[in-house]
């Protein structure tokens, strides 16, 4: 039985972790797989234009063990994300090499804004993908043929694969694992790395609060500021509009217009941001996080967190919360 080749190819500016986190889970899996002796697994090499080191965006330099190959089986093809990543276009070298390499790979992978490659290279046309959250309203305006999923932490559409920022690559190494050797195998991989095998929501639950530039229109910058100034104000659209000097209706349309969003979603996310603060720094009650950041109820903000972070308040708080003596 025959290795599983994985190519990762580098280039300069690439996230570590991109490389790394994967790297590691397929390389745990190939030991895991060859002690139980059913098999070596993966074989994994990183390659890039020119063999040797190569310097991520944050100094770290990482070997590539050689050439971009030009010829030769692939079974995935492992597209890691970084810097040098948001400059590429069509004519790249490095993305040339991408559309040729993916006519024969088994399966193709993008980690966080590896996907901007995949998408120069046209590879996530008419497909869903998803990057790391900051970049994916930047990778749906420079690619509108791809359908951007913000929140995923992967996607799978046939024989493509994106994943989320950085750690994401993690999840989505262990799901290729999954997928190709069972559940089983990727959870005791997982364990041995001490993470999930299936990470609970989505990747909103790990972005800090969204902050929206203020509106050139005075009506809509005088309601930014009257709900951020106020979350537990009585914030109903008829009351907003009010207080501008609008009617409903063409406060909602100039709002909508305005901040890509309706007056009520946006006071949704401004007061699921303010509880988040409250629940991450201080040690009070659910109920408490919830009045003090204007919902009506703590069952309010729970359906509010169900549908913005996909979980709920308390599992939020366990996980993110800052542990006090």
């Amino acid at each position: 039985m025959r290795a599983h080749e994985v190519l990762i190819p580098l280039f300069d500016g690439v996230q570590p972790l991109d490389v790394v986190g994967p790297h590691e889970v397929l390389a745990g899996a190939g030991r895991l797989l060859e002690h139980r002796g059913v098999g070596p697994g993966y074989r994994v090499a990183l390659v890039a234009q020119q063999p040797g080191p190569v310097r991520a965006h944050s100094g770290l330099q990482l070997v590539a063990d050689g050439p971009l190959p030009e010829s030769g089986p692939v079974g995935t093809l492992l597209v890691p994300g970084g810097t040098g990543t948001l400059t590429m276009s069509d004519g790249d070298p490095y993305v040339g090499w991408l559309r040729r390499t993916a006519e024969r790979a088994e399966r193709v992978v993008s980690v966080c804004t590896g996907a901007f490659a995949l998408a120069c290279a046209g590879l996530l046309d008419g497909l869903c993908a998803t990057t790391h959250w900051h970049y994916a309203a930047e990778l749906a305006r420079a690619h509108p043929a791809v359908d951007v999923r913000a929140d995923a932490i992967y996607l799978r559409q046939g024989r493509i694969w994106t994943a989320a920022g950085v750690t994401a690559g993690i999840d989505l190494a262990l799901a290729l694992v999954e997928a190709d050797h069972g559940a089983e195998v990727a959870q005791q991989v997982a364990r041995h790395l001490v993470v999930f095998l299936r990470r609970p929501g989505g990747q909103s639950q790990f972005a800090g609060p969204v902050w929206t530039p203020p509106a050139r229109r005075p009506g809509v910058r005088e309601a930014q500021d009257l709900i951020h100034g106020d979350p537990t104000a009585d914030l109903r659209v008829s009351v907003l509009a009010a207080r501008v000097g609008m009617s409903e209706r063409h406060f909602s349309r100039e709002f909508t217009r305005a901040l890509g969003c309706p007056p009520g979603d946006y006071v949704e996310q401004v007061r699921v941001d303010t509880a988040r603060r409250v629940l991450e720094s201080e040690p009070v009650l659910v109920a408490v996080a919830a009045a003090r950041a204007g919902f009506g109820s703590a069952e309010t903000m729970r359906r509010a967190f169900l549908r913005r972070l996909g979980v709920p308040p308390d599992h939020y708080r366990r996980r993110f919360a800052v542990v006090h003596a």
